[in-house]
């Protein structure tokens, strides 16, 4: 570890990649930054754990993020060196120790001396004996035979290998913030203990572990964000007491404020009074997010501060992958007069004639099939605006156990082109390609029954890291947030308006859990918003989506609520067949609802 006694010292670190493709403009821009000491790197959310897995499957020696040494890495390691900026990945994936060996090649071919750090531990698949039910989930005794099965590691041995001296740490499953956070922990010399430290680092880990969504991407009011091309990465720069800045390089695009790094703040992170890490559980509730005057020609600068911490649990999330029959989705281009009827019925008549060929076949039905009119609005269901369209991308997605069956589709689909409606391309870019269904489900596992292990290139010695004991908060501990009493309603005229007139909105998913963060545009809505919008009119409103129930938190801090959708993607991630299985699309279709506002609080038009 690094200890320091100075308050004011400060450690620069950039969010230069947020998922498995993400844009080759990050590094080379996060390097031109003055001071840059660390770049981190996250490539795996749930879905892409399903991606690496067929990829191993398929080759042994794969199973990590070849981006992150082909796109990141290589063409970039001598600037990387020459400037002394170390580098901390989850790239690792399945195969850390495949990923560090490709560097490692790399680095020899250039001439570069390199130590390259590996985590382990993660790949709980033979510990299954221990796992135990994820909360709300029953345990399965009928699992079908577990592909993979990796723990959410935290940031203990990340801080351990940078103190060791790696100039590249590269770990398998970890949770997305650890990366920022073993860097915290080694550079201040904070322990286990530190708890409101730790999380005000899990809080910028959070704000960045998503590229350049945490400066300006997928912002609410996009119109405003300038440059896209060249859009910005973020930068923190995080004080050893866990208070931090957040910004971009300067002269290149994107925008930081408080309002699209709030947005960032409520991107899939649940219950925000409650929000468990392996390292400390983080209370977000009373986080405040400031402007800093004078930073907006160079794109903005926003101070965070507030974040809080208690103990973590004593077990580990875990995330296991599994096979699950196959899917094939058909996409065919359909234009001219009534194209919505002649797409519904195309996919109909393609389902109808291969349910029979199939079913001659010897084969049972479809598992499930889905219908999607890209270009009608048929996602919004009940709410949809489009009754009549010149140009429609038809959408079929179908499940069966047996990939052999989806032959059948895969096969009849390009026949609508010659014998079904007329304006019909019957594919796009040829045959499309039958899938394996790789699934996706969590555990909990004792975190006494993961040996988390560390080892640095050159060097024999593997270093194992014991769990902190922690001792969870009890429920006396937890903060309540009690709702406020509505202060909106009055006898005096009102207007309807729409959500989005007076917050800002992002979505993503946890699973098969959808999330959707609002954040009133100005502190005189945010009683209307908790007023108009509550979880049982957003329960209603999904109701064509969703099977389960809507849970409502509050962050007063940052003037903002935030919706968790129970069941809400059709199985989200690679199992689901809906064209938006991860409910990036969620808070979009949630701006448009209508609510009622007294004339007395009607915003401007222009926001």
């Amino acid at each position: 570890m690094n200890p320091t006694s100075s308050a004011s010292r400060t450690v620069l670190i950039g969010g230069a990649s947020g998922f498995w493709g993400d844009s080759q403009i990050a590094v080379p821009q996060l390097l031109e930054q003055p001071g840059l000491q660390y770049l981190v790197f996250d490539y795996l959310a749930e879905t892409t754990m399903s991606i690496l897995q067929r990829a191993r499957l398929r080759a042994p020696e794969l199973g990590y993020a070849v981006d992150f040494v082909t796109a990141a890495v290589a063409p970039n390691l001598k600037t990387i060196s020459q400037r002394g900026v170390r580098l901390v990945s989850n790239a690792g994936g399945l195969n850390p120790a495949g990923c560090r060996d490709a560097i490692l090649k790399i680095a020899a071919e250039q001439g570069i001396a390199l130590k390259v750090a590996i985590v382990t531990g993660d790949d709980v698949l033979e510990q299954q004996a221990q796992f135990e039910p994820w909360p709300g989930e029953a345990a399965s005794p009928a699992l079908p035979k577990l592909l993979s099965a990796n723990a959410y590691l935290g940031a203990a041995p990340i801080a351990r290998a940078l103190a060791a001296g790696a100039d590249i740490v590269i770990t398998g499953r970890c949770v997305d913030c650890a990366p920022l956070v073993g860097i915290a922990m080694h550079e201040f010399g904070w322990t286990e203990t530190q708890h409101d430290q730790l999380a005000q680092a899990c809080l910028a880990g959070h704000l960045i572990e998503c590229g350049a969504q945490g400066s300006g991407g997928l912002f609410t009011d996009w119109e405003q964000v300038p440059d896209w091309a060249d859009i910005g990465y973020p930068l923190v720069q995080l004080q050893a007491d866990g208070a931090f800045e957040l910004f971009q390089p300067s002269g290149h695009g994107g925008l930081v404020t408080r309002q699209t790094v709030g947005e960032q703040l409520l991107y899939e992170i649940g219950d925000p009074a409650h929000y468990e890490l392996p390292d400390v559980v983080c209370d977000f509730t009373d986080v405040r997010i400031d402007d800093m005057p004078g930073q907006e020609t160079s794109g903005g600068r926003v101070r965070v501060s507030g974040a809080r911490g208690t103990a973590p649990s004593n077990q580990y999330k875990v995330t296991a992958t599994y096979l699950q029959g196959s899917h094939i989705t058909i996409m065919m281009a359909i234009r001219g007069q009534r194209a919505i009827a002649k797409a519904r019925r195309t996919a109909d008549a393609l389902l109808a004639r291969t349910r029979t060929q199939m079913l001659n076949s010897g084969f049972a039905d479809y598992g499930e099939t889905l219908i999607e009119l890209l270009g009608a609005e048929s996602m919004y269901g009940p709410h949809r605006r489009v009754s009549e369209s010149r140009e429609i991308v038809l959408r079929i997605a179908a499940r069966h156990d047996d990939k052999r069956a989806l032959a059948f589709l895969q096969k009849e689909a390009s026949s609508a082109g010659t014998s079904m409606g007329p304006g019909t391309r019957s594919h796009f870019g040829g045959r499309s390609d039958v899938q394996s269904v790789i699934r996706t489900t969590s555990f909990l596992i004792p975190k006494q029954a993961v040996a988390v292990q560390w080892n640095i290139s050159g060097d024999t010695t593997v270093h194992s890291v014991t769990a902190h004991a922690a001792q969870p908060t009890s429920s006396a501990q937890r903060k309540q947030i009690e709702d406020a009493k509505p202060t909106t309603t009055s006898a005096s005229p009102s207007q309807r308006i729409t959500v989005g007139d007076i917050a800002h909105g992002r979505s993503g998913d946890k699973g098969d859990d959808a999330n959707i963060g609002l954040m009133a545009r100005a502190p005189q809505w945010l009683a209307l918003l908790r007023e108009q919008v509550t979880a049982e009119r957003v329960q209603d409103y999904f109701a064509h989506l969703i099977v389960g129930p809507v849970t409502r938190y509050d962050l007063p801090g940052i003037g903002a609520v935030n919706f968790v959708l129970r069941q809400a993607l059709g199985g989200g991630g690679s199992c689901s067949l809906r064209s938006d299985p991860l409910g990036k699309c969620y808070a979009q279709m949630l701006l448009d609802m209508e609510i009622d506002c007294p004339e007395t609080l009607l915003p401007d038009a222009s926001h």
